[in-house]
């Protein structure tokens, strides 16, 4: 039987959708325009079935990007992944964000890192971050991390890899630290889901349509604009 997984990520600036079967990726939509998660998300997929003879009955489980990652972009792209399987009566899958970023930048030919720290932008220098070593093991779950010079001390004899939104604001701050390479080239993408999602759909790891919300790890903060001055 062939497993087709439909991937939603909308958890960064990157709006991502990709089809897998059987665990390999067979083709994907990148869209880094701003503002496209609410008004292309669904038009997006329309194209990517259309383009690969596929259609919404051919799918065994829709996979999500659960976070952590853009509060709004979360809310979008879940609020899809469950109208689908709700109206298509199949699985729903989620995976961590920081998890799928790991798992797609070691299949990259780059060079091999002690350590990999996929991170996204939070707010001024505060990052949400994990650690995994090149095994793969994880060191630090996933938290929200306001960063100094002093926050990899003791992964001082590491090299260490530095990638994703929230890694490229520290290039100043890290200068001086030889051991932290930081990898601006990272692009994120719905594919980078593609093996967890199929492992999870063997496992039968679902998720409870009703219950089941986004990683947000922090709670949304609203701010009021600043009054102009005419």
């Amino acid at each position: 039987m062939d497993i087709y997984i439909l991937q939603i990520d909308t958890a960064t600036e990157v709006c991502s959708l990709s089809l897998s079967l059987d665990g390999q990726v067979v083709d994907q939509i990148d869209a880094t325009e701003p503002n496209l998660h609410a008004s292309k998300l669904t038009v997006f997929i329309d194209e990517l079935l259309q383009r690969n003879n596929t259609s919404y009955k051919d799918l065994a489980a829709i996979a999500v990007s659960k976070g952590p990652g853009s509060y709004t972009g979360l809310r979008i792209g879940v609020s899809s992944a469950k109208g689908l399987c709700y109206a298509l009566d199949i699985p729903l899958i989620a995976v961590n964000t920081l998890e799928s970023m790991f798992r797609g930048y070691t299949k990259l030919p780059k060079g091999v890192c002690d350590l990999y720290v996929p991170m996204l932008d939070a707010r001024r220098m505060e990052v949400y971050m994990m650690i995994f070593d090149k095994q793969g093991q994880v060191l630090a779950t996933t938290e929200a991390v306001i960063i100094d010079k002093e926050t990899f001390y003791k992964y001082s004899e590491k090299q260490i890899c530095l990638f994703g939104s929230g890694a490229d604001k520290l290039a100043d701050l890290l200068a001086d630290k030889s051991n932290i390479k930081i990898d601006s080239t990272y692009v994120h993408s719905s594919a980078h889901l593609a093996i967890s999602a199929f492992e999870k759909f063997e496992n039968k790891e679902f998720e409870d349509l009703i219950y089941f919300e986004p990683y947000y790890l922090k709670e949304f903060i609203a701010t009021t604009p600043k009054a102009v001055k005419l």
